[in-house]
This record gives C-alpha cells, structure tokens and sequence, in this order.
C-alpha cells in the first residue's frame, strides 16, 4: 500500500469523527482540546481533497479512485460502529499521522 492511499483513508476517518461527534459529550471537556480537534480535522480534511485532486492530476485515476472508494467505505464502517467516547483522541491521532503520510506522499512520491 502506497503512503498516498493509507493518509487518504487516516485523513477521511479524521475528518468523518469529527463531524459525526455533534453532541456536546461526545466532544473534549476542555475548549482548547476542542479547538484543536476542530484545527485538526479541518486540516485533514483540506489534506484529503489535496491528496485526491493531486491524485487524480499526477497518479493514474485508478489509485485516487480507490483512495475515494475506500474513504467512503471506511467512513461507513466507523459510522457503522456507532458514537464511541474514544472517537476525538482516535481522530487527532489519524489526523497526525495522515498528515505526515500526506507530507510524505507530497515530498517523495
């Protein structure tokens, strides 16, 4: 598996998590954690679209189509498996490691 498609699916859930934790408990009791989720997860997902359109310019289109195929389905399985407390430390951790597998991808790739 190529760098570019792992940080695909790492920013999609990253960014997934966060919107589908609308409800005040499922969110960091502290403001500047929230506040981080939320940078995090806007960078994630500004890194996925990136990763995708880069994908589709410099890539063969079927590797930013599997990128875009697999998103989805990862982001259904999360969504499948229902609101989990875990979920803000579970997507910052994604979060940074898509995108320093999309700093990768960018640089090496």
């Amino acid at each position: 598996m190529s760098a570019f498609f792992v940080a695909a699916l790492l920013l999609s859930v990253a960014a997934y998590l966060h919107t589908s934790s609308t409800r005040p408990e499922m969110r960091p009791a502290h403001p500047l954690i929230d506040l981080l989720w939320r940078v995090l997860s806007f960078a994630a997902l500004l890194a996925w679209a990136g990763l995708l359109l880069r994908g589709f310019y410099e890539r063969h289109w079927s590797d930013a189509v599997a990128a875009l195929l697999g998103s989805f389905a990862v982001n259904w399985w999360f969504g499948h498996r229902g609101p989990k407390p875990a979920w803000p430390a579970v997507s910052m951790l994604f979060a940074v490691s898509g995108l320093g597998l999309a700093t990768y991808s960018f640089l090496y790739e």
